[in-house]
């Protein structure tokens, strides 16, 4: 069975927020949420970094942890793991085939991440496991995954102006959507939010008397080692994912620890810290190779993220950077250049395979209205012979960036050609 052509015909659902569709596919499989103890996170931008950190270190510490994150890079059992391996392909066909079997004749057809999600739930509660750590996928009210009754505790990572024509076109009302996953007296680990946001969300918090905790920003010991205080204990650890916004998702995956902890689960210092190590998260400020030489990959696919990308950058002391990027035609293009692009920096753009691309030309002629300084701005009809271009006539440093589905797709052909 192709895991792709099976989902292929609940894609034409698009996204369809709204929670009456996955509790009715629930319900037919038992309601394998109810089973499950749940962290689950929310936010614009390190969501997924705050994820991987949580279920490597419980993993580490001896509990059996599912974790399920959209959208995948390259393969869809990315999206669904236990103690950090991805479902099998065999375990991911009998899981979407019993969630076929559930699916009613008589109501509306539930959309592809509808299937997939109540496919997590249902191997979640099959696997028995411990804990499940739980990304929501678009917003957080009326998204699929916000169907847990009582999470242990919930996470708000940042908020920014993304997906704005679907969640609200103000920071504010995005803020709403994201608190929409909030529950009754149960903790709220609030990043760094704009006042609006912040505002918001507080204003939910105290509404439902949940117990709101925002943490401050881990402590950077050296390159690659930070240091937080949990429960009047400093801790250091390493830091595996690159770049200064690690200590703000690492402390926001700590301070869950020490809930959790508080709460009775046993979770040793040592476990913080190889889970710390051992912490992957691919597509998103990876250093990676194309023919041997060096490239840095991140998804930078929205103003939030391009500029954790160029403080990440700057951080590099380079004195130019080759850009290879590709976006999808609903992000804020603009914006996205003008954190990103410098004098005699080099711009490479491409399409997004199979997704609803930027067209590249066009990109381009933005690109040089916001930086007319560019060395170079070039159009290509497609990623690889643009990499190998932008590799010939590079000063320096060559990125990758620009969307999560381009990453993945790069990645993709890496393990092709491996």
């Amino acid at each position: 069975m192709d895991i792709n052509s099976f989902l292929e015909p609940f894609k034409s659902f698009g996204v369809n927020l709204g929670l009456s569709r996955i509790q009715s596919l629930l319900t037919n499989l038992g309601n394998p949420q109810n089973q499950v103890n749940v962290i689950h996170v929310a936010g614009s931008n390190g969501k997924g970094s705050v994820c991987a950190y949580l279920s490597s270190i419980l993993t580490e510490a001896g509990y059996v942890t599912g974790r399920y994150t959209s959208p995948h890079l390259v393969d869809w059992k990315e999206r669904i793991c236990l103690n950090n391996q991805p479902i099998s392909a065999v375990e991911l066909e009998q899981i979407l085939l019993q969630v076929q079997g559930a699916i009613s004749t008589d109501e509306e057809s539930p959309t592809q991440f509808e299937v997939i999600t109540a496919a997590a739930w249902l191997y979640f509660a099959q696997q028995q496991v411990d804990v499940a750590v739980i990304e929501v996928g678009l917003g957080g009210r009326l998204d699929a995954t916000n169907v847990c009754q009582q999470p242990l505790v919930t996470i708000i990572t940042s908020i920014s102006r993304e997906h704005w024509q679907r969640l609200g076109d103000t920071v504010a009302k995005i803020a709403g959507e994201k608190a929409g996953i909030l529950k009754p007296g149960c903790p709220v680990i609030v990043g760094k939010l704009p006042a609006d946001a912040q505002q918001v969300v507080r204003s939910r918090a105290v509404k439902l008397e949940c117990p709101i905790i925002m943490p401050p920003r881990a402590r950077e010991l050296e390159p690659g080692w930070a240091e937080y205080e949990v429960r009047g204990q400093s801790i250091k650890y390493p830091l595996s994912l690159a770049g200064q916004i690690q200590l703000s998702n690492s402390a926001l995956a700590l301070a869950a620890v020490e809930i959790l902890q508080n709460q009775g689960w046993d979770i040793p210092e040592s476990a913080i810290v190889n889970g710390m190590a051992k912490t992957q998260w691919l597509g998103r400020m990876q250093w990676t190779t194309w023919k041997n030489q060096r490239l840095l990959l991140d998804g930078a696919h929205n103003p939030a993220a391009a500029q954790v990308l160029r403080d990440y950058v700057d951080s590099l002391d380079v004195s130019s950077v080759t850009w290879v990027m590709g976006m999808l035609s609903t992000k804020d293009h603009g914006d996205i250049f003008q954190i990103l692009l410098r004098s005699r920096d080099q711009l490479y753009l491409v399409p997004v395979p199979e997704h609803s691309s930027a067209n590249p030309a066009e990109l381009a002629q933005l690109a040089i209205s916001i930086c007319p300084d560019l060395k170079g701005c070039y159009p290509y009809p497609e990623l690889f012979s643009a990499l190998d271009t932008a590799f010939i006539s590079a000063d320096s440093l060559v990125v990758l960036c620009g969307s999560l589905y381009l990453a993945g797709y790069f990645l993709g052909q890496l393990m092709v050609d491996s």
